[in-house]
């Protein structure tokens, strides 16, 4: 699952609007615990030519949560990650704006959330608003200029709304890199999360007024928040080996095949191989299930391709290789290191022959999660395990009885949570340029990671499937669910 989500840890809204009076404007007013953030422009109400405007700041955990969990590696590095600033829409009995813009800043000074909570007559006074941004006991740091303070040299983003309604889901991964390159000696650093204002806050209308969740709001998934979206699927092809073919482009004649080492149970490193360092892999015929006769010629005319390390434990390395006049039912990978005198692992693969007239039967399929509970915790990072087949699979009198059922590999999979209660996507499909919801596969079958960290406790979740048909070139949804529930 390439998909990590981060709520906001502090928001509030700031505004010069004019309290009831018209005379005195709230520029003074703190909103930092309110429930929900505010966003407009009020033109002409004061007088012929007055303006007003409400901004929204939101920061999140970049130099703390953020940094660390890229530290880790817990999310990939800068260009093998997109992020995504979600606010959600409230629902509100007041005039709403339609057709218009809103803009996306970076703030380049420190600002405090504040305790105030009127959002009505802006009767609670503290820090941030529209003219300080942070107090003290040395007293109040204002604004460089009122509203807020913004990187200029920094590139917004721009949201569309059309009926007004609509939730912010927009792609900011340029600020946050710049957040990434401050923390790491950049120019940048002092980026202290977003702003959010109308576009064109010196139009002579009024766009009053929408509102946003804020981080405080009850409903769990309505919150701020930066998520992280990137595709963490694993291709293992050594079930789905194919022998290179004229009939597929070269990218497709190659197949990833994968090493895992495991130690007492864990994934290990294998010692003098670490990340950045290669491992090589050779081909052999089969002769009584081992490894017989000289290396075999791969489609590079060597005998020996370099892998290479993945993660702690894993390795992999693009094998290609062209079927003989007879091809070969079982063909050995084996592993060594660079002398080839020190041999890691020896695997066994059965090829297949690509066949032009072969049909997609990805969308004809019929499945199950073989490891589904009926509970899980907040605190799981739960892998789910699907075993598939064609479904008019009907196995004859001279199929060959085996313990474990062969597996129809798809490669082409993703999934969503959705909460079932009122079928809320809570993780939607993620089948657009990151596929940060795109399954994994290996010789087993589909496979796939789920945060639990992300699901709010004391509901049932359902787990739904959707199958790539390159035929049609649309992804068909599966029809059934498979439902958990997660508890604190």
């Amino acid at each position: 699952m390439g998909i990590k989500r981060y709520t906001a840890n502090a928001d509030t809204t700031i505004t010069n609007a004019y309290k009831a009076n018209l005379k005195t404007r709230g520029t003074g007013s703190n909103m930092g615990l309110a429930d929900s953030l505010e966003v407009f422009h009020i033109y002409g109400q004061q007088s012929l030519s007055s303006a007003e405007n409400s901004r929204v700041l939101i920061d999140f955990p970049v130099t703390t949560t953020i940094a660390s969990d890229r530290s880790a590696g817990t999310i990939p590095a800068s260009g093998s990650v997109s992020w995504f600033l979600r606010v959600h829409n409230v629902v509100h009995p007041n005039t709403l704006p339609r057709n218009y813009n809103m803009t996306i800043l970076a703030v380049s000074s420190s600002w405090d959330e504040g305790t105030g909570l009127d959002m009505e007559g802006y009767s609670d006074s503290g820090s941030c608003n529209w003219t300080a941004a942070a107090s003290s006991s040395g007293g109040v740091t204002a604004w460089t200029t009122a509203g807020g303070d913004y990187h200029a040299s920094t590139t917004g983003s721009t949201a569309y709304f059309d009926n007004g309604t609509e939730d912010i889901e927009i792609d900011i991964s340029h600020l946050v890199e710049e957040w990434a390159k401050g923390l790491s000696g950049g120019a940048k650093g002092n980026i202290y999360g977003v702003g959010i204002r109308m576009e064109n806050e010196s139009a002579f209308s009024s766009s009053y007024t929408k509102k946003f969740s804020a981080r405080g709001s009850q409903y769990f998934y309505s919150r701020p928040t930066l998520e992280a979206r990137w595709n963490s699927a694993t291709r293992d092809d050594r079930g789905n080996f194919y022998y290179s073919s004229s009939l597929a482009p070269a990218a497709d004649n190659l197949n990833d095949v994968y090493l895992y080492n495991y130690s007492r149970g864990r994934l290990v490193d294998i010692p003098g191989i670490g990340s950045g360092d290669n491992i090589y892999v050779s081909l052999y015929a089969s002769a009584s299930d081992v490894p017989s006769g000289s290396a075999l010629i791969q489609c590079d005319s060597k005998t020996r391709a370099t892998g290479s390390w993945v993660s702690t434990g894993v390795y992999s390395t693009p094998l290609c290789i062209t079927a003989s006049s007879t091809p070969l039912t079982t063909i050995h990978d084996v592993w060594t290191d660079v002398n080839g005198t020190v041999e890691y692992h020896t695997g066994s693969i059965s090829p297949n022959s690509l066949n032009s007239s072969e049909q997609n039967s990805v969308s004809q399929v019929v499945m199950n999660i073989t490891n589904l509970r009926d509970e899980y915790y907040r605190s799981e990072n739960a892998r789910f395990r699907l075993y598939t087949r064609q479904k008019d699979w009907c196995p004859t009198i001279y199929t060959k009885a085996v313990s474990s059922p062969s597996v129809h590999i798809v490669e082409s999979g993703s999934f969503k949570v959705v909460r079932l209660i009122d079928d809320l996507d809570v993780v939607a499909f993620g089948t657009g340029s990151d596929m940060h919801t795109q399954m994994s596969f290996d010789s087993s079958g589909s496979y796939f990671d789920v945060d639990m960290s992300m699901l709010e406790a004391g509901y049932g979740y359902g787990l739904k499937f959707a199958f790539y048909d390159g035929g049609a070139g649309a992804w068909n949804e599966y029809p059934d669910v498979f439902k958990f529930r997660v508890e604190e």
